[in-house]
Parts: C-alpha cells; structure tokens; sequence
C-alpha cells in the first residue's frame, strides 16, 4: 500500500478532517492526470478569552480557530518501476487580516521526495511525530478550537525545518515511521537538532499509536537575559476506537527536559521561561466524539502532573460542537477552562493561536476546497 501524501497535507485540520481528507483524495485523482493539484482551507471565528494575566482581548475575530488556514499545492509524477516523485508546498494564511503565518512563505510544508511500494522518503519542512500522534490519534479536537489537548499535553512546536522522514506502507495494519531535523545552527550541529519514531497500529475501529521524540533547544544567553536549555523528550501512547455511537479516545504521555511543555507564550524567551516550565511531566487525556446527525458533540479532559518540586499541575475541560453542511463546510464552538495549580500559567489556545487566558470561547465557520 502506498503513503498518501494528499491525506497526509490536510493533518491538522480538526473534526473536519474526514471531509477535507475527501477533498484531498479527490485531488489526488485529478493530479493523476495533470501532476498537480491546489488546496486549501479558509477558517474565521470569534474568539472571547478570560482570565489573562495581561493583554486579554476580551473578543477578537481570528483566522485558523478549528483548523490552520492554509493554502497548498501538491504534485506527484510517476517515475517507473512503482516509484513517484511528490511535492507539497504549503502556506499558513491568518485570514482575518491576510497576512502569512509565521512570516513565512510556506511555514506550514515545504518538502520533496520519493514515494513507493517500500515506503516514502520525503526532506524539508514537516510535521514531527509527536504532533501527528497528538493530534490524530488522541485528540477529539484535532488540535483546533479551544479544546485543543496541545494546550497542555505534548509540547509546543509543530513543525521541523531540514528534515529527512520516512514512513512505511501499511503491513496488516501496522506502519512505521521515523524522522531526523538536522540542527544546522551555527557553530554546533547538534543545538536544535531533533530525531523520533513512530509505531501504530489502525484496522477497523481500533487506531494505536506510540511515538518518541526529542528536541535539542539550548538558548543562548543575550544580554541581560541567561542561557536557557529548553530541550524536550517527549513520550505519548495515544488510542481511539470507533463505537459507533461514538469514539472514544485516550492517551498518556511522559515529558522531560524544560521544553517538554507548552510555556508561557508571551514570555517563552524571557528570563521567567525556566521557573514557569516543567522540566518533568506526566500527560493524561480522556476523550469523545458523538455523532449526531450533522452535529459531532466533542468533550475531552487532560491532565498536566508536574514532577517537579514546584508542583505545577494543571487540567483542562473542553466541550465542543461542529454541525456540517457538507463534507467541505461546517460550523464550530467550543469552550475549554484550564485550572492552574501553584502558579502555572497554561492558557487556552486553537490552531493557530497560543491563547492569553485560562478560558476560552471560539465559534466560527470553516470551507475546504
């Protein structure tokens, strides 16, 4: 069985995956015949936030609440001998103002490779593993609206630059996959480098995924500011099993090392990021999605155990409602609470947005194309 690279590009993408995977599958169809194809997603919601420390907008309208926005281009030519070429560029989109995310022209993929009958080998910019696992294994959110599990679990980069991944064809069920980011940073190769695997298991309703990564991020010191070793070892074991009425999902994780967990983000790179990390975790996540008829209800908790002595922990509520008018467009809101413990400052986020506060709301509208 071959990788699908046109399913692979729509990760992130929330409750709406299945109908833009649908999209991307039939894309994938017509660049068989013309070698490319365009795609995307347009997402904009309302975003009320409380409990800041500072700054809170109160309500703002966002871009990428459920699902990053994005603009992509996909191609595959058949080489011989079972063997394509493919390519994904893809561009993040903040929609509610029109400028590039990140700063970048195509932070979200850039990367080039070979895919066949043994797998596919592909180098740039992609996701880490421990992201995919995160995202499409435990999480009913998919990483979007304000129930989004990475508000607390896993850590909080997505993406790696200079990456060579590999990933296995399904064997009955089982694949396989594996990823090194060269650290290319000057004067030291090994400062933010990174390398993981991947092993998961999906046959009818049962889908298990265990995925390991690490992450060198030494912070060098500048000016007043001291060096910082924000290094991450993150471990998660994450399943979902379809029960037809709904799916259930869970996952535990283990982190360690000060960039194990997501931190302050208006304070990530300031003299506080150390004290306000945790440096050794434990990450529980329960979860469910009800279908409804055209509505999916969503509700998930997760559970941040810090380890170490200043005894963070925090937990988060989230529930959630999507209602579809076709496999392409569908309507969102969610509202998630996260009660910090000793200090810990944990805010609610969406896709594209770290959050301020310890409580969001986000409604929204969301077309694939």
């Amino acid at each position: 069985m071959k990788t699908s690279y046109f399913a692979l590009a729509v990760i992130g993408m929330g409750p709406f995956a299945l109908g833009a995977t649908a999209q991307a599958a039939d894309g994938a169809g017509s660049a068989a015949s013309s070698n490319v194809a365009v795609y995307g997603v347009l997402d904009a919601g309302i975003v009320a936030e409380r409990g800041c420390v500072a700054n809170c907008a109160g309500a703002k309208v966002s871009g990428g609440v459920a699902s990053g926005s994005r603009l992509g281009v996909q191609g595959r030519e058949a080489l011989g001998n079972d063997v394509s070429a493919v390519f994904t560029l893809e561009t993040g989109i903040q929609n509610d103002t029109g400028q590039s995310e990140e700063g970048r022209l195509f932070g979200r993929q850039a990367y080039v490779g070979l895919d066949s009958r043994l797998g596919a080998l592909t180098l740039g910019r992609q996701y880490n593993l421990q992201y995919l696992t995160l995202t499409d294994v435990a999480d009913p959110f998919k990483g979007g609206m304000a129930g989004s599990a990475g508000n607390l679990a896993g850590y909080s980069v997505k993406r790696y630059d200079n990456t060579v991944k590999y990933v296995t064809p399904a064997l009955r069920g089982v694949t396989a996959s594996a990823i090194y980011s060269f650290g290319e940073s000057p004067y030291s190769s090994a400062n933010n480098r990174a390398y993981g695997a991947t092993l998961g298991y999906s046959s009818g309703a049962v889908n298990v995924s265990v995925s390991h990564q690490r992450k060198n991020n030494f912070i060098l010191a500048s000016g007043t500011l001291p060096a910082i070793d924000m290094s991450a070892r993150n471990t998660l074991i994450a399943a979902n099993i379809d029960l037809k009425v709904a799916t259930a999902f869970a996952a535990v994780g283990v982190n360690k090392g000060y960039g194990s967990s997501p931190w302050d983000p208006n304070n990530a790179y300031s003299s506080l990021a150390l004290s306000m990390s945790s440096s050794d975790s434990r990450d529980t996540l329960l979860g469910v999605s009800v279908p409804v008829g055209g509505f999916k209800l969503l509700a998930s908790y997760v559970r941040k155990d810090d380890r170490d002595l200043a005894d963070r922990d925090a937990k988060q509520v989230a529930v959630g409602l999507t209602y579809s008018l076709s496999k392409r467009s569908d309507f969102y809101a969610s509202y998630a609470k996260i009660h910090n413990k000793n200090g810990a400052r944990y805010t609610v986020g969406n896709a594209s947005d770290a959050g301020r506060g310890d409580a969001a709301f986000n409604m929204g509208f969301r077309h694939g194309f």
